[in-house]
């Protein structure tokens, strides 16, 4: 994706907590251009008021949902529609999700299908079934944790994830699948491929900003940065020990 893309952005804010709106909004703008911004809740419950504070900031349109049937989220379903309007309108590119609940996995499935990037964006405790239909699955509690990175006190100590075995299998698996005869593979292509095999792949859930450096710190690879012929520009690549 790139920043010209055209991304729709709806928010289920009786879902995300408004803590996250900067650091998530900084995210948004690196896979394109939020051109479509929609938050839905119920603006009568005082436990999304302090959206209400930070709306007008990001220019979000505030979509009012009333809960009319104890038991139902009709906020869920208020985004599924307004989702299905805007693809049939043609507008975007692709959708930014922003929810921890599962029951926007098959929405993000259909937007998929009809050649839509969904690019989902929740907390830690996201089902794996909505993380899996998304093209790419971001953290909410690293974007928080990067900004805290550079404040004061205690708050720049982060929580990081351990590489498991699991993880060293991803990686090399991936490095193996993108390699050529020489068994050397392109970064850019490992970490598409990566993310095609699991969506919530992040380095910086591991402590790491980017992909080479998280490569470099494992004895299990070997990371070559080549410069391109007549360019001062380096390509990375990297191969199996």
């Amino acid at each position: 994706m790139t920043k010209d893309t055209k991304l729709a952005v709806l928010i289920d804010g009786d879902n995300i907590p408004s803590k996250y709106i900067k650091e998530m909004m900084e995210e948004i703008a690196k896979y394109g251009t939020p051109t479509i911004k929609r938050i839905y809740g119920d603006w009568t419950n005082p436990r999304v008021s302090k959206w209400k504070e930070v709306l007008l900031e990001t220019a979000i349109t505030p979509v009012q949902q009333y809960s009319y049937t104890s038991g139902k989220n009709a906020t869920d379903s208020a985004m599924i529609i307004d989702a299905m309007d805007i693809l049939y309108s043609g507008k975007v590119d692709g959708f930014c999700l922003v929810s921890s609940d599962s029951d926007f996995t098959k929405l993000a499935t259909r937007l998929r299908e009809a050649g839509m990037s969904v690019y989902g964006i929740g907390e830690k405790k996201t089902p794996n079934p909505f993380i899996v239909a998304c093209d790419k699955f971001i953290y909410l509690e690293i974007l928080h944790s990067e900004e805290e990175k550079g404040g004061k006190g205690k708050t720049g100590k982060r929580e990081v994830d351990k590489i498991t075995p699991q993880v060293l299998k991803l990686l090399k698996s991936s490095v193996a699948d993108a390699a050529d005869e020489d068994g050397w593979a392109f970064m850019g292509d490992v970490g598409k491929l990566i993310l095609k095999k699991q969506p919530n792949f992040d380095s910086r859930n591991f402590g790491f900003e980017k992909l080479t450096p998280l490569f470099g710190s494992l004895k299990q690879f070997e990371v070559d940065a080549r410069t391109q012929q007549g360019g001062k520009t380096k390509v990375i690549y990297v191969r199996n020990r």
